[in-house]
């Protein structure tokens, strides 16, 4: 690089002041605000607003409508991040932006009386979901020095699944208010997030930038894996493990129903209980095993492993034949869930090809989030559908093996232990 170009703000160095236990709350704060503002829909209401609006054949719905947006935003708000400059900073306006865009896109998934519209509804939500989130994880970059990350990306884990807990509970609660049930989440997510940008620095690069090109946005969308080996290990592992789960998940509540037998009411309230206990699981896992990471200066040990059990987790619901034995396999996944989202993050920023553009790799890699649950539930009814239909075995064993190959890909990144 020439003497005289332009250098962006790199990711926070590892000799870099530690962040406040107020920071790492508030970012907790805010992941759960994002988190359960659009997964809500995406583990139970969604699948509720579905039965509404074709009882027949709710599951058709839910393959139209939930691939809808999720792989276009991340990279390119977190590319456009990395350049904003403005007087609140250059992560604050993508922030707020992206979570009131949200909550306008709950709002029309509301009063949608048709899948069509549900469908640019949904379309809003994911592209307001991906400009916050992206947006959160380049201030994560920003801010959080190397020796506290695992620390940071257990708050973060911990965050993320107590919002499918708050979720599925106001589920149980608001089954009657599907009003409510989306639109509860959508306000939340905005207090959060308001939190967040209120408490956190966001530092604007003085540094002038390179010239706008419709090449250069066209680049979001790619990171070479050939180039950067191990950061396209990290996102193929990331894209398995969250494909295995959000095959499951997407259908959880037709399994309790179709798999277990149980009425709406029941499943649902049978859901909560389990994802409780799965939650339970994640706080007794990342009470220790972010903390041990920054400790040991491991990460692929915790990452592979957590997600190897999680497979297990997965094959162990296919001969759950009563509820306390559904019970039994969320508290196995529940571990090891926890595990890998209080480390994972973690390893991600560590494998960061270009530690000078920490929104754009960044949001390459929430690509691993958002493209699983774009095609996992096409991909999840495709293997219900299987011989006579409502075929769970197919589903979760298919699950099971995509997570063990996403276990195995980790083992062979260099830069990180």
């Amino acid at each position: 690089m020439a003497a005289n170009s332009p250098v962006p703000t790199r990711t926070t160095p590892i000799s870099a002041p530690a962040v406040s236990n107020w920071y790492i709350a508030a970012i907790g704060l805010a992941q759960f605000g994002i988190y359960v503002a659009i997964l809500s829909p995406v583990f139970v209401s969604m699948q509720l607003k579905a039965q509404e609006l074709n009882p027949a054949n709710p599951a058709s719905v839910i393959a139209v409508v939930l691939p809808i947006g999720s792989i276009f935003g991340n990279p390119l708000f977190g590319s456009l991040s990395d350049r904003t400059r403005t007087r609140w900073g250059r992560r604050r306006p993508w922030l707020l932006g992206g979570v009131v865009t949200l909550l306008i896109g709950l709002t029309a998934v509301v009063f949608s009386p048709n899948v069509l519209m549900l469908t640019f509804a949904w379309l809003l939500c994911q592209l307001g979901s991906n400009a916050a989130f992206a947006a959160l994880m380049a201030s994560f970059a920003d801010n959080v020095p190397v020796f506290q990350r695992g620390r940071a990306s257990s708050v973060i884990g911990v965050a993320q699944n107590i919002s499918i807990l708050a979720g599925i509970y106001a589920a149980a609660l608001l089954v009657a208010n599907l009003t409510l049930l989306f639109l509860i989440p959508g306000v939340v997510g905005v207090a959060c997030v308001v939190v967040y940008v209120l408490v956190t620095p966001d530092r604007v690069p003085d540094t002038p930038l390179r010239p706008f090109s419709v090449l250069a946005i066209l680049r979001t969308f790619w990171t070479n894996p050939v180039k950067y080996p191990d950061f396209g290990l990290a996102w193929g592992s990331r894209f398995l493990i969250v494909l295995a789960t959000f095959l499951f998940t997407t259908f959880r509540l037709f399994y309790m129903q179709d798999h277990l037998g149980l009425d709406a009411r029941r499943a649902v309230s049978a859901v909560a209980t389990g994802v409780l206990l799965y939650t339970v699981a994640i706080f007794v896992s990342t009470a220790v095993s972010g903390w041990l990471s920054d400790k040991l200066r491991r990460r692929k040990i915790f990452v592979g492993g957590s997600t190897l059990l999680f497979g297990a987790g997965l094959v162990a619901l296919v001969y759950a034949e009563s509820v306390p034995a559904f019970y039994v396999a969320e508290i196995i996944m529940g571990f090891a869930y926890g595990t890998y989202t209080a480390v994972d993050y973690a390893l991600v920023v560590d494998v960061l090809p270009d530690p000078e553009k920490p929104g754009k790799d960044l949001g390459v890699m929430n690509i691993a989030n958002s493209l699983p649950q774009s095609f996992a539930p096409a991909l999840g009814a495709l293997l219900l559908s299987m011989g006579s239909g409502k075929n769970y075995p197919v589903l979760l064993w298919t699950a099971g093996i995509i997570a063990a190959i996403g276990a195995a890909v980790i083992i062979p990144i260099r830069k990180v232990r």
